[in-house]
């Protein structure tokens, strides 16, 4: 405990450097259960606590990364579906989160489940949402970040994440599955890249859920890091209750319980990410 007190007091007094230009970040992983809602309003949480302002735009129908943050997201609330679907501008459905000052939301109500099949009729619909995020941009937007959660699912709303942003960020649990789940995520990227959005890439991976106790969490990371050297970042998530729990409270750990192995790790490595950033190592 005394040690994560002075991670914590070493870490959280750092101003976090703002990026060359506004990065969006699609965060994706179509294998469920990885950390991937609960590494982006956390990310989110950090980075806002350290001086940047950020943007988290819930595309996922459940809605939990609004929850976390504690965001109203109940059927009547303006939502990300009336940006993609009804064409209303993005910054009108924003809304500030009321535990982390410089963090706002764009959040998702259950009306984002039809999303897929309404969408399927528009015009240019894998771009949507690129469309509207230019459109804010245009009238002045000053987010350093743009973190999309998405479903876990390469449908029409995972395709607009990635073609709306330059950059992949993929949390990957330490368990053998993720492995497989990994390489089919990366054709569907490439697949995206080639016919949607030439500028994708992969920048980033954390690896979530990390057991050091267990040979198995130690193969995995060793092996994501040799096939993926430049983008895995350095720290690792471990399993920890407080994280979980956090969202039940309507907040995210780095408010909830600030000085928890989990917390910290996400401080970490949301100040890798903003380094990252600032050196234009994108």
């Amino acid at each position: 405990m005394a040690e994560n007190l002075r991670r914590h007091r070493q870490l959280a007094g750092r101003p976090f450097p703002k990026p060359v230009h506004s990065r969006v970040m699609t965060v994706a992983n179509q294998k469920g259960g990885v950390g991937k809602t609960t590494t982006t309003v956390n990310v989110a949480a950090a980075m806002a606590q350290s001086g940047l302002k950020v943007l988290v735009i819930d595309l996922d129908p459940q809605g939990n990364a609004s929850t976390a943050l504690g965001i109203d997201h109940h059927a009547e609330v303006p939502s990300i579906y009336d940006v993609l679907v009804e064409g209303e501008p993005l910054l009108d459905v924003v809304q500030p989160c009321t535990t982390v000052d410089g963090l706002f939301c764009a959040p998702a109500t259950i009306d984002l489940a039809g999303a897929e099949i309404e969408l399927v009729s528009l015009v240019a619909r894998e771009s949507r949402l690129q469309k509207a995020i230019a459109a804010a941009g245009e009238t002045g937007h000053d987010y350093d970040y743009i973190l999309i959660d998405c479903p876990p699912s390469l449908g029409l709303l995972t395709v607009n994440a990635m073609v709306a942003a330059t950059e992949v960020f993929i949390p990957i649990q330490c368990e053998y599955y993720a492995l497989e789940g990994l390489s089919q995520l990366l054709k569907n990227i490439e697949l995206v890249r080639a016919h949607l959005n030439p500028d994708l890439h992969v920048s980033t991976i954390l690896l979530t859920m990390y057991d050091g106790r267990t040979r198995l969490s130690a193969q995995v990371a060793d092996e994501v890091r040799e096939h993926f050297p430049e983008q895995v970042l350095r720290i690792t998530v471990p399993r920890s209750v407080r994280v979980s729990e956090a969202p039940s409270f309507g907040e995210t750990v780095m408010t909830y319980d600030p000085t928890s192995s989990g917390a910290l790790a996400y401080l970490e490595a949301a100040g890798e990410i903003a380094d990252r950033g600032a050196a234009g190592v994108l």
